[in-house]
């Protein structure tokens, strides 16, 4: 089964197996690619409702990550989704293919190359540099904002 991020649906992905999303994927969306998504709706396409358990491991996996920032509650659910139907993720979206892959999930990608290796972010002062493994608002140092840094 293919859980279809927003991205499936403006690129009109298409496949014969079966397909669900999630009913904020829909709010996303606009012109074609809603009517899009109403026709497949129409047409058979699961709606699915993952539970909160399921959305609170993503969560926990996504800032592990150091990606939960990046996601928006339509990117967490869709990944809760795709691990409760064991399905695999139709996205283009980087953070959620890295919080896919954190929890054993499928991906596939459409319009776009997808990730070569899973990251976990870090975070870096702008005043002073120090890393931090978790995110903060400000630096408990010296009180400069952090920022996202890619750990290579």
């Amino acid at each position: 089964m293919y859980v279809l991020d927003s991205s499936a649906f403006i690129h009109d992905f298409h496949t014969t197996a079966q397909t669900a999303t999630i009913p904020l994927v829909r709010d996303e969306l606009e012109d074609e690619s809603a009517y899009r998504y109403d026709a497949m709706e129409g047409s058979g396409m699961h709606i699915h409702i993952p539970n909160e358990d399921t959305t609170e491991k993503v969560r926990r996996a996504a800032r592990e990550s150091g990606d939960l920032e990046v996601l928006s509650e339509t990117d967490v659910r869709l990944v809760a989704a795709s691990f409760e139907l064991d399905g695999t993720l139709v996205t283009d979206d980087y953070a959620m293919q890295n919080v896919a892959e954190k929890l054993n999930v499928d991906v596939e990608v459409i319009a776009r190359d997808g990730i070569e290796e899973q990251r976990h972010w870090h975070w870096q002062c702008q005043g002073c540099g120090r890393e931090f493994d978790d995110q903060k608002d400000r630096c408990p140092i010296c009180g400069s904002p952090l920022a996202r840094k890619n750990p290579s």
